[in-house]
């Protein structure tokens, strides 16, 4: 099991953090009262279900009960259990920006606590100070994008870069429509259809047959590399952009024949440069 404690000051940005632990596999319980931790991963421990990735978010809005973290980590490890803590931080001057660009109320600030935010920050940093000390890895946000920011915790926890952006890759018959979430269209009306071959007409690009067809003409074969070249170049610019999901849409007339074979072959493309993908045909049943 995978186990991660994610802290941090208020407005450092813990939640972006856990939303990517999230988007990489993680199960995640944000703001959840630290006692409750070991039990909590004792019932998971026990589930049918297994859970190789958990995180949990534990910060001060917890209030008072956020002291018992360390006791809490001391019976994860009296049970044995590996965990991490992650610490996200921030300038002082740049968390007091970010409460008036956005307007929030720091979780500290209320009517019996009339302090000036800068002061509020300094005491919550001095309430922190214990979590910072053991914390495995700390990641300071005041001068990162937020696209950095996530490339920063999907190195902590991720073995494979790569995985830190799923693609899906859809084939589908243009006269059914565009899939609505695609990121990328490609267009392979201009290859030779299988459609008017009548021993071929009534099989799909899943088969050898329809596979052999279309790529026994010079344009198909000319038109993989090209689409691997663009993908190549493509993939780590969303995946340093942040962008933890990308659908490939591959379609043709009628979703059965061509658009099903790019589809195959664009996914088996993407997989041998490392990448997470699933391939999947929409329109090839109808």
């Amino acid at each position: 099991m995978q186990l991660v404690i994610v802290t941090g000051m208020s407005g450092a940005g813990k939640s972006r953090a856990i939303d990517t632990l999230e988007d990489i596999g993680f199960f995640c319980v944000d703001n959840m009262t630290p006692q409750l931790i070991p039990t909590f991963v004792k019932i998971l421990m026990d589930s049918t279900e297994v859970r190789e990735k958990i995180a949990f978010g534990a910060d001060i809005r917890l209030g008072d009960s956020f002291s018992s973290l360390f006791n809490a980590l001391e019976e994860l490890k009296s049970m044995q259990i590996d965990y991490k803590i992650l610490f996200i931080d921030a300038d002082n001057d740049v968390l007091v920006r970010r409460y008036q660009e956005t307007r929030r109320k720091h979780p500290l600030q209320n009517s019996n606590n009339p302090k000036e935010l800068l002061e509020i920050i300094k005491n919550e940093r001095e309430m922190l100070k214990k979590a910072r000390n053991i914390s495995d890895f700390v990641i300071d946000t005041s001068l990162m994008t937020n696209s950095l920011f996530k490339e920063r915790v999907c190195e902590l926890f991720l073995d494979n870069i790569t995985d830190s952006i799923k693609i899906n890759v859809v084939s589908f018959g243009f006269k059914y429509g565009i899939p609505t979430d695609s990121d990328l269209v490609f267009d392979v009306r201009c290859l030779p259809n299988p459609f008017y071959i009548p021993e071929l007409k009534n099989h799909t690009g899943l088969e050898p047959e329809v596979r052999d067809y279309i790529m026994k003409f010079d344009q198909s074969r000319g038109l993989v590399p090209k689409l691997q070249d663009l993908m190549n170049y493509l993939l780590p610019l969303y995946r340093t952009e942040g962008k933890s999901q990308l659908t490939v849409s591959v379609g043709c007339t009628g979703g059965k024949h061509r658009s099903v074979v790019f589809a195959e072959i664009l996914g088996e493309k993407i997989k041998e440069k490392g990448y997470s993908a699933s391939v999947y045909h929409r329109d090839i049943n109808r």
